[in-house]
C-alpha cells in the first residue's frame, strides 16, 4: 500500500501597510485594540501576527491563563508592561523580546498609555486557558492615576 503525502498549506505573499487594517477592539482583552497584520491568511493559519495597544487603564489586566500555542513572542514596540510570568515579576520595556514558551503560565497586570507591542503566535488559532494562580500579582498603579 503507498502513503500518500498531503501537500503543506501554500504560503502567500502579504504586505500590509498601517493603513490597510485598523486598530479594532474584538481581540481577546477589552482593553487593548489589536491589528492584524494579514499573516495568518497568508500563512494558511499557520503564524498570526498583530499589533496590540493599551485601550484603556488597567483594572484587573488578563488574570492567570495560559496559551495553547508551538511559539509565541512578544516585541514590545513603545513604552512598557509589567507581566508575571509564574512566580517572577518581568518589566518589558521597549525594544525587549519575550519569548514566552509553549504553555507558561502569566498575567499581563500593569501597562503604560503608550503601550505597543507585536505579537508573533503559531498556530494562528491558538487557545487561552484561565489558570490557577501560582503566587500573588502585585497591584497596578492604573497609569499613575
Amino acid at each position: 500500500m503507498l502513503d500518500t503525502v498531503k501537500a503543506p498549506t501554500p504560503t502567500l505573499f502579504s504586505h500590509v501597510k498601517p493603513g490597510d487594517t485598523p486598530f479594532k477592539g474584538d481581540g481577546l482583552r477589552d482593553f487593548f485594540l489589536y491589528r492584524d497584520l494579514g499573516v495568518a491568511a497568508a500563512t494558511g493559519g499557520k503564524v498570526m501576527a498583530q499589533l496590540v495597544i493599551a485601550h484603556n487603564a488597567p483594572e484587573k489586566g488578563t488574570g492567570w491563563h495560559r496559551h495553547d500555542a508551538d511559539f509565541h513572542i512578544v516585541i514590545m514596540l513603545r513604552g512598557w508592561a509589567r507581566f508575571m510570568y509564574e512566580d517572577r515579576e518581568t518589566l518589558v520595556s521597549a525594544g525587549d523580546c519575550v519569548h514566552q514558551r509553549p504553555g507558561i503560565p502569566h498575567y499581563l497586570f500593569d501597562y503604560s498609555p503608550d503601550m505597543e507591542y507585536l505579537e508573533i503566535v503559531g498556530p494562528a488559532d491558538f487557545g487561552t486557558v484561565d489558570v490557577p494562580a501560582p503566587c500573588d500579582v502585585p497591584a497596578s498603579k492604573g497609569w499613575g492615576l
